[in-house]
């Protein structure tokens, strides 16, 4: 009999059961809803480095003290279209909701709004943030630093986060236009994934400690990561690292701790959160109607020979949630630990329990 590599499981069940973990690590029953709610999201677009597998590693933190129960970030400086938070190490996906609606106010005012973002954590995909400030108008900018874990082009020490950047602009309809990346060739998430599954990574995800190529998740993790296009990467995560921590008074390159470290200390990253108000600068209609042609042209382009589709940024997510049709294919392992962590809180871990088996 083969082990099955994933179990399905309805997003519902599974939220209401991250949510009770949540909540009996000390989050609020609202808190924990959101918390969760952004985990799954993240796996219902197939993107499962950001989902439910963080659950545990959130909770430990939670327990040590690194992460705070705290809702709201406090405002320490208010200058019109400039804002400037301390997230005192919140949940990141509370204090990216607080972040993105205070931008668009502000980009609804002053034509643009900048949030900048301290002492923060975790936040799932950057992507959340940038579509919630196009759906209400605006063109979403988000961005955020992390732990060194890139060298220079030549290097052979890690001097860069591999910092992601999501940028979203208003359209028309579905499938939105956002682009969400990393800026290595990989996020260390998918790494820890296929580390835990036991599978090989290709070899320009990352090299070795000593700067060698590597196909071994483990020998990934403990080397480094490789950015995306070359010097092209490494300059855009190097800008991405100094814009989140500089204009909040934040964390930079190593000030930035490790995700998956001591989980007493805090991570301690900086984000930084766009909106530009479109309609400050001309007809809001026509533009997200442009912006809508353009992508379906993207869309309905020539294809290569054996090209099946061809996608617009952000389809790809956009249509797995579609296809999820309200389900989650969560790895055995991931399932496994969310039930242990049930049975260490004394919560009910139903209806998963009797999936699981």
């Amino acid at each position: 009999m083969t082990a099955r590599t994933s179990i399905s499981v309805a997003a519902d069940d599974l939220q209401a059961v991250v949510g009770r973990l949540f909540v009996a690590a000390g989050l609020s029953t609202k808190a924990a809803s959101t918390v969760a709610s952004g985990l799954i999201e993240a796996d219902l677009e197939g993107v499962p480095s950001h989902g439910v597998m963080l659950t545990d590693m959130y909770i430990d933190r939670l327990r040590q003290g690194s992460v705070s129960t705290r809702e709201k970030a406090e405002i320490v400086n208010d200058n019109d279209g400039a804002v400037v938070l301390d997230a005192g190490n919140a949940f990141g996906h509370l204090i990216g909701d607080q972040a993105i609606e205070i931008a668009v106010e502000r980009a609804r005012r002053f034509a643009a709004g900048v949030v900048a973002v301290r002492h923060g954590f975790h936040f799932g995909t950057a992507r959340r943030y940038a579509l919630r400030a196009a759906e209400q108008g605006c063109i979403g900018i988000v961005m955020c630093n992390t732990r060194p874990l890139m060298p220079a082009p030549g290097g052979a020490e890690r001097v860069v986060g591999n910092n992601p950047i999501a940028i979203s602009a208003p359209s028309e309809g579905s499938p939105p236009i956002v682009l969400d990346m990393a800026t290595s060739e990989a996020a260390m998430g998918k790494i820890r994934l296929a580390e835990r599954a036991g599978q090989s990574i290709p070899v320009t995800w990352a090299v070795r400690s000593d700067g060698t190529p590597t196909t071994d998740p483990k020998d990934a993790i403990a080397g480094m990561l490789l950015p995306a296009a070359g010097p092209k990467g490494f300059g855009l995560a190097f800008l991405v690292d100094l814009m989140c921590g500089l204009l909040g008074g934040g964390a930079i390159g190593a000030e930035v701790k490790p995700l998956y470290g001591d989980a007493g200390v805090p991570y301690d990253c900086s984000q930084l959160f766009i909106a530009i108000d479109v309609r400050h600068f001309g007809d809001a209609s026509k533009f997200r109607n442009r912006a809508t042609t353009a992508a379906e042209k993207v869309r309905l382009g020539k294809r290569a020979p054996g090209v099946r589709q061809l996608f617009s940024p952000g389809e790809i997510e956009w249509q797995a949630r579609q296809n999820a049709d309200g389900k989650v294919n969560v790895d055995p392992a991931v399932l496994a630990k969310l039930i242990e962590l049930a049975q260490l809180l004394k919560v009910s871990a139903e209806p998963l329990s009797a999936v699981a088996n």
